[in-house]
């Protein structure tokens, strides 16, 4: 009989040791398949971020569909994204970012100021009733 633990989909998983992961390469994985808007707006979202990443189609591989049922609570749920060996059932970019951060830093840039590039022009343009000191 299922708990209520069963219902729950099983979105993360986190390795003890994240360094061990990141050092066995290809440290960033999105699994896909073809025609899934929800992967094409991550993949662009990732791509824009700055995040390195391999994709992988769930169609082309068994091993890959294997493992997403694995991490997906037996569903071929895309996109997923392992990063080292966190599996992310579906998650926003941030979250990519966050534990792409954690496992592996020197993969990706810092952070840009709080607002975002346009914000950070602003800041450097003088602009109406603005003095360039």
């Amino acid at each position: 009989m299922a708990g209520p633990e069963d219902d729950k989909l099983d979105d993360e998983r986190h390795d003890d040791n994240p360094d061990e992961a990141a050092a066995e390469g290809g440290v960033v994985t999105m699994y896909w398949r073809p025609g899934c808007m929800f992967c094409a707006a991550l993949r662009r979202r990732m791509r824009s971020a700055g995040i390195p990443f391999t994709e992988v189609n769930i169609w082309d591989d068994p091993s890959a569909a294997a493992f997403v049922r694995s991490v997906a609570g037996g569903n071929e749920t895309v996109p997923t994204v392992s990063v080292g060996a966190t599996a992310m059932v579906n998650p926003p970019v941030s979250r990519v970012l966050a534990e792409v951060r954690r496992v592996a830093p020197d993969l990706v840039a810092a952070a840009p100021a709080r607002g975002g590039m346009l914000t950070a022009l602003r800041r450097l343009l003088p602009g109406p009733g603005r003095r360039r000191d």
